[in-house]
């Protein structure tokens, strides 16, 4: 016989499934690119089915992939996805307090099933107060919804991708792909001149071994929109005299 607590728990996974659905459709053509972009960018088919599943992260898949065709060192390849991944880390900061009481390992493994997707629409709940008395459950199920779709569509991307004829120039995708998803964010100054820092000193250390360019011009970029909030943070807010 079923519990009643365990039937709550049910019925808010299944409203967490429910309400992830008008984001599914961007999660599967997000997928789908990012599967055909590893395979076109040189990865074979069983090691990027593999890295889907294992590392679940299309931005730092991507931005991983073309260190690891031209060999370049592991600790490059992993400081990569560190720096792309950082804003998880603001991410996490902004959820722990709807699940401070949760046991670690479950703690771990939300963590882990989170993207961008499932975190926008939880703050969005959060924020109009729709979310259920069991807010694990319901993060789950919005969690396992994008998970399934993101699998189905990467995997589909990866094993088309060998029926694509390389003169279409696929192997592009993958950085169309990464400007779609960044372009939305510029929208604050410190966005725009980390972004133009990174740009700057990545084309600039672009000649270095190991595309090593990328990681100087990630670090370039989080810098300067680091430096640009604090100045801004600084900054007296203009008097209505001024105005």
């Amino acid at each position: 016989m079923v519990s009643a607590q365990t039937s709550e728990r049910l019925a808010a996974f299944r409203l967490g499934q429910r309400a992830i659905l008008p984001s599914l459709p961007g999660a599967f053509a997000w997928g789908m690119i990012s599967g055909v972009a590893m395979v076109k960018g040189g990865l074979a088919v069983p090691w990027a089915i593999m890295m889907s599943l294992l590392v679940y992260a299309g931005s730092a898949q991507l931005a991983a992939l073309p260190l690891i065709v031209a060999g370049a060192p592991l600790w490059v390849i992993v400081a990569t996805g560190l720096i792309t991944n950082l804003r998880f880390v603001i991410y996490s900061a902004a959820l722990r307090p709807h699940f401070a009481d949760q046991p670690w390992p479950r703690r771990a493994a939300l963590g882990f099933f989170m993207t961008d997707f499932t975190f926008t629409r939880f703050m969005r709940s959060a924020q109009e107060g729709t979310l259920p008395e069991h807010r694990d459950s319901w993060f789950a199920g919005v969690c396992a919804n994008n998970w399934m779709t993101w699998q189905v569509s990467a995997i589909t991307g990866i094993i088309g991708a060998s029926y694509v004829p390389t003169d279409w120039g696929l192997e592009f995708t993958g950085t169309l792909a990464l400007v779609a998803l960044v372009g939305p964010s510029l929208n604050a100054r410190p966005a725009i001149v980390g972004a133009a820092a990174a740009a700057a000193v990545a084309l600039i250390a672009y000649p270095m071994p190991f595309k090593l360019g990328l990681f100087c011009g990630a670090i370039a970029g989080i810098l300067a929109a680091t430096m640009t909030d604090a100045a801004q943070q600084r900054s007296p807010a203009p008097s209505a005299e001024d105005a």
